[in-house]
């Protein structure tokens, strides 16, 4: 191995791929949002960002798979229409459901650690470290919901998790799959 300027040479390859990889995994995140179902009894619709924010925490790891989601965050925030069916702005982050978006910025740390932690990447453990991230998406989500819309525990449960689940476990499966056969 040479080394060039005190690093080992490809280090820098290997960061701008990661820069790369984390600016496509914002884009997918973002293109997910637009992948919306709106369910008339939820004001949560049901969007494949998830699947994008599983991967992102699995194949970027920690540190760039939750730069990934932040960079989709400060978009929206920022005017982008990137969030759920378009919107944008710092007001979706306050309103009923920004809880979830919250939610994925910790969901990709979690994920990306317990994978570096445990340095196994199989389909039960990405399908582990995932199952952990949904938790925590969920009680953001659904934190915001009773805080904002109002909700009691329960309405929360039912409106802004139940209805979700069992495709949430799909996107789970695919993204534990998929992030067990693909390493960057």
């Amino acid at each position: 191995m040479t080394v060039e300027n005190g690093q080992p040479y490809g280090t820098e390859s290997s960061e701008l791929r990661k820069m790369v990889f984390a600016s496509l995994f914002a884009a997918m995140i973002a293109a997910g949002a637009y992948m919306k179902i709106p369910l008339p009894f939820s004001p949560v619709p049901v969007t494949l960002q998830v699947l994008f924010v599983f991967l992102a925490g699995a194949i970027l790891k920690s540190k760039w798979g939750t730069l990934s989601v932040l960079v989709y965050a400060l978009l929206g925030i920022a005017g982008l229409p990137v969030f759920a069916g378009g919107a944008s702005g710092i007001g979706v982050l306050f309103g009923p459901t920004g809880g979830y978006i919250t939610g994925f910025v910790l969901a990709a740390f979690i994920i990306g650690f317990l994978s570096e932690k445990s340095g196994k990447s199989g389909f039960f453990s990405n399908a582990l470290f995932m199952g952990t991230g949904l938790l925590v998406i969920y009680a953001f989500g659904l934190t915001q919901l009773c805080l904002v819309a109002k909700f009691d525990p329960w309405q929360a449960v039912s409106l802004g998790l139940l209805p979700f689940l069992p495709g949430d476990l799909l996107k789970l499966a695919a993204a534990a799959y998929i992030a067990s056969r693909y390493r960057i």
